[in-house]
C-alpha cells in the first residue's frame, strides 16, 4: 500500500500525503505506526475505503491485533463517527464489533448505523437493518424518527408514512409525540399539504399540542407561504394552545429571509403586545439576517436592544455577534466578545464559536491568530474541531502561493489526529485548489475524486469538469475516460 502512495504522490512525504489519497485514510505502512498507537487508530488503519461491508468485516474479524482490542461503547461510537460518510466501512465495523466476544451494542449504536445507511441513501439496507432491530426488540421512537426522516429525505415520503403506520409492529404507540415526528418529517421535506391531510385524519383520535402547530408554522414558511403560517397562530388559539416565542420567531425568520425587515419589526411589536416577549433566539435571527444584508450597524443595534431588554445571551447569539463584528471589520471588538464578554456572561464557547473566530482571522489574513485559536480549542478541550473548523485554514493553502507543507499538516491533523471524515465541500475545495494552474497537482486531485466516489460522496458537475480538463492536459487518458463515464451518470 505504501508503494501505491509513493507512486501516486511523487516527491512528497508518505506520512502526510497518504491522509488525502485513497490510501491515506487507512494506511498501514510502517511510516504510520507510532509507539502507543490508540485502538481507534489501529482499527481505522485496518479498513480500506471502497471495500464491501463484508470485506471490511472479514478483514477485522481475521486480524489478531483487532481481536485483542478491548471494545467499549466509546470506541465503537468513535469508529462509527469516523465512518459516518462511508457506510460500507461503518456497517462492516459494526458487524465486527457485534461479533466481538463479550461485547454488545447499545441501542444508540444501532440508531447511529440506521442513520448512516439512510444518509448515504442505502434505503434497502436501512429497511433490512430496521427489520433486524425489530426482531431483537431494539426499535425505539428515536429509531423510527431517523428512519422516517431518511425516507422522506430520499424522496420516499410514502415509506415514511408506512413506517409510522407500522409503529404497533415495533411495539410503539401512535400518540401526539409520534404523530408530531411524522408531521415534522414531512414538513421538513416540503410535504406540508400531505402532512396537513394526515393531520386532519389523525386529529380526531390524537390530540394536537402547541408543537404540532409550530411544526406547521415552520412547514408553511419553508414552502414560502407566510400567510398560512400566520393563520396557523389563530388555529393554535382555536385548539386552546398558546403561541410561543418559537411560533413568532419562525415567522420572523421567514420575513428576514425575504429581507422584509419592516414586517419583522411589526411582528416583534405584535409579540410584545401578545405578552410573548422576544428572546435571545428571536434577536439572534434578526441580527444574523441584517448582517447577511450587509446592514451591520443595524444588526449591532439589535444586539444592544436585546441586552437592554434584559435577554440573557447564549452561545448562538455570541457566535452570530462575533461573525457580524468580523464582517463589519471590527476584529478587535470580536476578540473582546470572545475573550472577555462571553467569560463575564458565563457563556461557554462551542465549536461554532471557535470556527467563527478562525474564519474571521483567515478572512482578514491573520493566519497566525487563526492557528492560535485552533491551538486554544484543542488545549481547552471544551469542544472538538470539526471539518468546518479546518475549511478556512485549508483555503489559505491556495489563496496566493501554494502552501504544500501547511496543507500536509492540516490534512494530517484532520484525518490522523482528530479522525474526521472529509465532506463534499472539503473534497471540492481541495480538488479545485489542486487543479489551479499555479498548483497543478492533478494526480493528487484525481485520487481525491476516486476516494469520494468510493465513499458514495458525489462530486459536483463543476468539479468533474475542472478535473477532466486537468487530467486531459496532463495526458491522463484513463482518468479522463473514468471521469467522463461518471459525468454521464450525474
Amino acid at each position: 500500500m505504501i508503494s501505491r502512495v509513493q507512486h501516486c504522490l511523487k516527491n512528497t512525504q508518505v506520512l502526510i500525503k497518504a491522509s488525502i489519497s485513497s490510501s491515506l485514510f487507512h494506511a498501514t505502512g510502517s511510516s504510520y505506526q507510532e509507539v502507543g498507537q490508540s485502538d481507534i487508530d489501529i482499527l481505522i488503519a485496518k479498513v480500506h475505503v471502497g471495500s464491501s461491508d463484508d470485506e471490511v468485516f472479514q478483514c477485522l474479524v481475521n486480524d489478531q491485533e483487532c481481536s485483542a482490542i478491548q471494545l467499549s461503547d466509546d470506541l465503537v461510537g468513535k469508529l462509527l463517527h469516523r465512518f459516518k460518510n462511508d457506510w460500507r466501512s461503518a456497517l462492516g465495523s459494526f458487524r465486527w464489533a457485534a461479533s466481538h466476544p463479550g461485547y454488545k451494542h447499545r441501542p444508540d449504536a444501532y440508531d447511529t448505523m440506521i442513520d448512516i445507511l439512510g444518509k448515504m441513501k442505502q434505503m434497502v439496507k436501512m429497511r433490512e437493518f430496521l427489520e433486524e432491530m425489530c426482531e431483537n426488540h431494539l426499535v425505539t421512537l428515536n429509531t423510527v424518527a431517523k428512519v422516517m426522516r431518511r425516507f422522506a429525505g430520499a424522496g420516499q415520503w410514502e415509506d415514511a408514512v408506512q413506517t409510522f403506520d407500522e409503529l404497533g409492529k415495533f411495539g410503539l404507540e401512535k400518540n401526539t409525540k409520534s404523530m408530531n415526528l411524522l408531521l415534522d418529517t414531512l414538513c421538513k421535506e416540503n410535504k406540508v399539504e400531505q402532512a396537513r391531510e394526515i393531520f386532519l385524519q389523525l386529529k380526531s383520535h390524537i390530540l394536537p399540542d402547541a408543537h404540532t402547530f409550530n411544526i406547521f408554522i415552520h412547514g408553511w414558511c419553508k414552502v414560502n407561504r407566510g400567510d398560512e403560517a400566520h393563520w396557523t397562530i389563530q388555529e393554535m388559539k382555536g385548539h386552546g394552545c398558546h403561541p410561543c416565542v418559537i411560533s413568532y420567531s419562525t415567522i420572523i425568520q421567514f420575513y428576514c429571509q425575504k429581507y422584509n425587515f419592516s414586517k419583522v419589526y411589526e411582528l416583534l411589536d405584535e409579540m410584545v403586545a401578545q405578552g410573548c416577549h422576544p428572546n435571545s433566539v428571536t434577536y439572534t435571527i434578526v441580527m444574523c439576517w441584517l448582517s447577511k444584508s450587509q446592514e451591520f450597524e443595524e444588526a449591532l443595534q439589535i444586539a444592544e436592544r436585546m441586552k437592554t431588554e434584559g435577554c440573557k445571551p447564549d452561545t448562538h447569539f455570541y457566535n452570530c455577534l462575533i461573525h457580524t463584528l468580523g464582517q463589519a471589520g471590527k476584529v478587535q471588538d470580536a476578540v473582546y466578545v470572545f475573550e472577555v464578554e462571553m467569560l463575564k456572561s458565563g457563556v461557554i464557547p462551542n465549536t461554532s464559536t471557535y470556527n467563527s473566530m478562525i474564519s474571521m482571522f483567515c478572512h482578514h489574513d491573520q493566519e497566525h491568530k487563526a492557528f492560535n485559536v485552533l491551538k486554544e480549542m484543542e488545549d481547552m478541550n471544551l469542544c472538538k474541531p470539526d471539518v468546518q473548523t479546518y475549511y478556512p485554514l485549508l483555503k489559505l493553502c491556495f489563496r496566493t502561493n501554494f502552501k504544500e507543507s501547511l496543507l500536509n499538516m492540516l490534512l494530517n491533523d484532520i484525518v490522523n489526529k482528530h479522525h474526521l471524515s472529509l465532506d463534499l465541500s472539503t473534497y471540492s475545495l481541495l480538488i479545485h485548489g489542486l487543479c489551479k494552474p499555479k498548483v497543478n497537482k492533478i494526480e493528487w486531485a484525481y485520487h481525491l475524486f476516486e476516494e469520494m466516489i468510493g465513499q458514495d460522496i458525489l462530486p459536483r458537475y463543476q468539479t468533474c469538469r475542472l478535473l477532466l480538463d486537468g487530467v486531459r492536459e496532463n495526458n491522463m487518458y484513463d482518468a479522463a475516460e473514468r471521469i467522463e463515464d461518471f459525468m454521464k451518470k450525474l
